[in-house]
């Protein structure tokens, strides 16, 4: 992924990353169609508003490519694209700690759950960012927080992303029963019209195709963002790609270091206090009561982090301007701040109830070990 620039204009909706394998014939056909679709704003839930049936012209953006590179599936026995003719296929790429991607899951579980017994199949291809997220054992649990019970082909060799020529989190691509691609979509937002898509599609296979666009149940950070209020980017903490940090020291990286904060933080820095390591992709507490501080403005702050190993855990308080957060307090954290790191993904610490204004939160890890890779916000 990458934040460096943005020509598609996609900004904080999606996630962009660009491999070697694209070819700059793909990546200028895919920036086109990018380009010419605006992103609406994502709402936590639709109004139900009967799709159109006039049917639209649906370019074939080509023939949907193999699953074959899949390491294992979850959910289901594995999938192949001769097998998925006849049915409606949408093809949502993931990777379980984006925020961008978690936002739009409720749309996608819904078209799944609406449309599966009128001849669509979704398919997940998780592919990860970073490393941990490779490791299947913690995917597993991704599957029921985020209420998933729809195949998912485990991507982590980037076989299937490499096929499709993709780059972001979240992309749907929507394939007809002739396994034909004929609409793809990039980020947040446009959700009726990725549903009236994929009614014309089943009408066009024989199948019914019809009714109200969906509602949603999104809980926690699935909830949309308040893109008016959203003025702080997602920033890395890693060496690689770190941005915005002014402690009282440049960042040492790959050895131990104590840090000292500054008494106050201008807005979108952070800084940290105690002893920690800073990695090429992440920040690891070296010793307890170690802490890390952001001056944000948004409604919401989460921070992908996870304690070091498998059934191990890491103890942290968050403070909201110098104070517990009370209602301020995140899905992951008590109304005293406080809250464990059981497993490597994201973790929600502030969900303000307004007014949103410039704020400082700081996490404070009362146990070493715990590694932390990127703040995101809504």
């Amino acid at each position: 992924m990458s934040t460096a620039s943005d020509p598609e204009g996609l900004g904080a909706r999606v996630r962009r990353i660009v491999w070697a394998g694209v070819t700059p014939l793909a990546t200028a056909a895919m920036l086109a169609v990018a380009l010419l679709v605006p992103i609406e704003p994502l709402a936590q839930e639709q109004p139900r508003q009967t799709t159109t049936t006039r049917a639209v012209p649906l370019p074939i953006e080509g023939a949907m490519p193999s699953l074959s590179g899949a390491i294992t599936w979850l959910n289901s026995p594995p999938l192949t694209t001769q097998g998925l003719r006849g049915k409606v296929v949408v093809v949502d790429f993931w990777t379980y700690t984006c925020i961008n991607w978690q936002r739009s899951q409720p749309y996608v579980r819904a078209w799944a759950a609406r449309y599966k017994d009128q001849g669509l199949v979704v398919i997940g291809v998780h592919t990860p960012e970073f490393e941990f997220e490779k490791i299947v054992d913690n995917i597993r649990p991704a599957l029921g927080m985020f209420r998933i019970d729809y195949p998912v082909a485990v991507d982590s060799n980037y076989a299937i992303w490499s096929a499709f020529s993709n780059r972001y989190w979240p992309a749907v691509y929507i394939v007809d029963a002739k396994g034909n691609i004929r609409h793809h979509q990039f980020g947040e937002g446009e959700y009726e019209r990725a549903e009236m898509v994929i009614q014309q599609l089943l009408r066009e296979a024989g199948h019914p195709g019809t009714g109200n666009a969906v509602g949603v149940d999104a809980r926690g950070s699935e909830v949309a963002a308040d893109w008016d209020n959203l003025k702080s980017p997602e920033s890395y903490l890693g060496g690689d790609r770190g941005e915005g940090f002014v402690s009282s020291s440049p960042a040492v990286v790959g050895k131990s270091h104590s840090y000292v904060s500054p008494r106050s933080l201008p807005l979108n820095r952070w800084a940290l206090n105690g002893d920690w390591t800073v990695k090429a992709g992440a920040i690891v507490v070296d010793k307890p009561n170690a802490r890390l501080a952001y001056r944000f403005h948004a409604r919401d702050v989460h921070l992908v982090m996870g304690p070091p190993s498998p059934g191990s855990s890491v103890r942290f308080r968050v403070l909201l301007d110098g104070r517990p957060p009370g209602n301020a307090h995140g899905a992951d954290v008590d109304e005293q701040g406080n809250g464990t790191a059981t497993g490597q993904r994201l973790y929600q610490l502030i969900r303000q109830p307004g007014p949103i204004a410039d704020r400082t939160v700081e996490i404070e890890f009362l146990d070493p070990g715990l590694e932390a890779y990127v703040f995101t916000f809504g």
